[in-house]
Order: structure tokens, then C-alpha cells, then sequence
């Protein structure tokens, strides 16, 4: 089993809300899309960013082929997040977020 977590600061977030270029960089089009739709978008975005940051660190990744935009998080229906690895639905992570209107944080646990 592995454990990662990532709390980031929602106000750093703020200024990426309309920089489509490091929004391409850094997150999938579903991220974005769910995101920015949002009434505090800056939150959502630090949320997806802090469980990415956990899943990387839970993985131990040092493979320079391997990006951020290969680990996207998605809601279930009901609005569960789960982590996906080159858009593949990874079953053996799991990820949690919190916040509050300043902070992030996520855990990821690979079991």
C-alpha cells in the first residue's frame, strides 16, 4: 500500500482560472470543463490539482515520459472522485479531497 496527500492554497489557483495555456498544461478537457463550471472555480481546480499531486506522490512516478495530464480525476454520478491513468479507470487508487475557501487538500492510497 502507498499513501500520497497535497494541500495547495485555492488563492494560487485564482490567476489559472482564464490561463487557458497552463489549464491545457496541467489538466485534461473533462477537468477543465467540470471546473470552470463551477461557481468557485479556483477551488475546483486546486481540489483536482492536490488529488494529482497525491496520486504522483503515491506512485513514486520518475518516469519522464509520464506527465500530470496522464493522471485525471473524474466524479462518479454521485459525485465520487476516481482516478484515472491515461484515461484508463484505476481501480486500486483511491482519492479523497477537502476544503476549505482557502485550502485544498487530497489523500490518494494505492491498496
Amino acid at each position: 500500500m502507498n499513501i500520497g496527500i497535497d494541500i495547495e492554497e485555492v488563492k494560487r489557483f485564482e490567476k489559472y482560472v482564464n490561463n487557458k495555456k497552463y489549464l491545457k498544461r496541467v489538466f485534461v478537457k473533462e477537468e477543465i470543463l467540470y471546473s470552470l463550471t463551477k461557481e468557485n472555480s479556483a477551488q475546483y481546480l486546486a481540489a483536482r490539482f492536490a488529488a494529482k499531486e497525491a496520486v504522483w506522490k503515491a506512485l513514486n512516478i520518475r518516469n519522464k515520459n509520464f506527465s500530470i495530464t496522464d493522471i485525471s480525476i473524474k466524479n462518479t454520478k454521485k459525485g465520487k472522485p476516481q482516478v484515472y491513468i491515461k484515461n484508463k479507470k484505476c481501480k486500486r487508487i483511491d482519492v479523497s479531497m477537502s476544503h476549505t475557501k482557502k485550502y485544498v487538500t487530497a489523500v490518494a492510497i494505492i491498496f
